[in-house]
């Protein structure tokens, strides 16, 4: 069982994410992983402790004991975006460098976060491999695909979360979920040096076609540049999947977009009924559920590709809470 203050560590740990999800709920960061030298200035600026750097280069030895074990491992080898090349990429691999601290220190839990497509890659033998990696360990593995927009937050960002304990399978069901619907609107600054478009520089469509999503996304318009159109049937140029993601203008009365951890440029475009401007960096963080003093340091295109990368901190608290409420004291 986890005492009231377990001990965890924060593997791959990015700007940190995690890690305030996780001592919101109690815990002590004993440890910490980093190889990016901007988010681990970010880290530091934050948690006044630098991370370790490149976990490839660190033996598990040398890691101090912990309750739980937190890895938001690579996601590019699995990602859509990317070339889902899993285990034959060399960041793929970095699992198994996971499991080779789970070996050594034996922790009571595992808590792991990557993208949605994990579950279907390589026709979903790769999550068959993790799983059953965890279960020859000694664990009791369980997984499950969550929506930050169900948990507080106004962006549509499906993410696949693996727990995995020594005690039994973690219940997602009673995972509580019951946050009213946030819409873009709602985290919108006040004020701001806005980049707004020109109206030459984009189309918004009519507003008779505008459709709220199931996902919450209200794709309105696109902004005036080259569209794809090999493969486009007549008659539907306005529809948004011709349109490339920097293109595509979303309204502020829906959710957002995945924050991908590709975009340097921050292109992310809003319309508030009257006029279309780009989402600003602290937006885009209130987006994933930093808290408004966390402190940001690095270039604006280093800032966009560290909170795309992140974690949407209000998935992983409440995990993290009810993690204790299942394995916790008594």
């Amino acid at each position: 069982m986890l005492s009231k203050n377990f001990k965890f560590i924060d593997l791959f740990s990015g700007i940190g994410g995690i890690r305030i999800a996780f001592e919101n709920t109690g815990g002590k960061c004993v440890f910490s992983s980093e190889i990016d030298s901007e988010c681990a200035k970010t880290y530091e600026e934050n948690f006044s402790e630098t991370p370790a750097g490149d976990v490839t280069q660190i033996s598990p030895k040398d890691i101090p004991n912990h309750d739980i074990l937190c890895a938001g491992f690579p996601c590019q080898p699995f990602s859509i975006s990317g070339h889902q090349k899993g285990f034959y990429d060399t960041r793929g691999t970095l699992f198994f460098n996971i499991m080779e601290i789970v070996k050594e220190k034996s922790p009571s839990i595992i808590f792991l976060e990557n993208v949605k497509h994990l579950k279907n890659h390589d026709n979903g033998r790769t999550l068959k491999v993790i799983l059953r990696s965890l279960e020859d360990a000694g664990y009791y593995p369980n997984w499950k695909v969550l929506n930050a927009k169900d948990f507080g937050l106004a962006q549509n960002r499906e993410r696949i979360y693996i727990v995995a304990t020594k005690k039994g399978y973690f219940d997602f069901a009673k995972l509580k979920h019951d946050s009213p619907n946030v819409y873009i609107k709602d985290i919108l600054d006040k004020t701001g040096d806005f980049h707004y478009l020109e109206e030459s520089e984009y189309t918004i469509l009519p507003e008779d076609i505008w459709k709220k999503q199931k996902s919450g996304l209200m794709f309105v318009g696109y902004r005036n540049k080259p569209i794809r159109k090999s493969g486009v049937r007549p008659n539907t140029e306005h529809l948004s999947r011709v349109h490339k993601q920097p293109n595509r203008i979303y309204h502020i009365e829906g959710t957002h977009p995945t924050l991908p951890s590709q975009e340097p440029t921050g292109r992310f475009w809003i319309y508030n009924d009257k006029r279309v401007r780009k989402l600003t960096i602290n937006e885009c963080y209130k987006l994933m559920g930093f808290p408004e003093n966390f402190k940001r340091v690095s270039s604006n295109g280093a800032l966009y590709n560290q909170v795309g990368n992140s974690v949407a901190i209000p998935v992983v608290q409440n995990l993290a809470r009810e993690i204790f409420n299942q394995f916790g004291v008594e």
